[in-house]
């Protein structure tokens, strides 16, 4: 309930500031939403199995979107950095899309 509490305030609070993300950090913001979706899905994908672990889920969700954030910065580096890109959000959206299915087969058992 705390999260779903804090989830609202933190939309209506980003919607009443509308902040900007800096010019150099706009590549990253992308990545690191589906990285975070990607913890968030299997997050849900674990308490509905009764096997969450709320330090597991935070560890996970700061590693998917460091790990994916410094990917992205890599990519840039190297002159690949749309390429890389790409192949985060690929493997990512099929983490996510699998994370989705389980969840579906939990709830409807189907």
């Amino acid at each position: 309930m705390i999260a779903l509490i804090a989830l609202v305030v933190g939309v209506v609070v980003g919607f009443a500031l509308e902040p900007t993300v800096p010019t150099g950090l706009q590549a990253y913001l992308p990545i690191a939403v589906v990285a975070a979706l990607d913890a968030v899905t299997g997050g849900v994908r674990a308490w509905l199995r009764k096997e969450f672990n709320d330090k597991q889920f935070v560890i996970s969700f700061v590693s998917n979107v460091l790990v994916a954030a410094l990917m992205v910065y890599l990519g840039d580096k190297l002159g690949v950095g749309a390429q890389l890109s790409t192949g985060v959000v690929v493997v990512l959206g099929m983490r996510i899309f699998a994370n989705v299915a389980a969840i579906r087969q939990t709830l409807f058992k189907a």
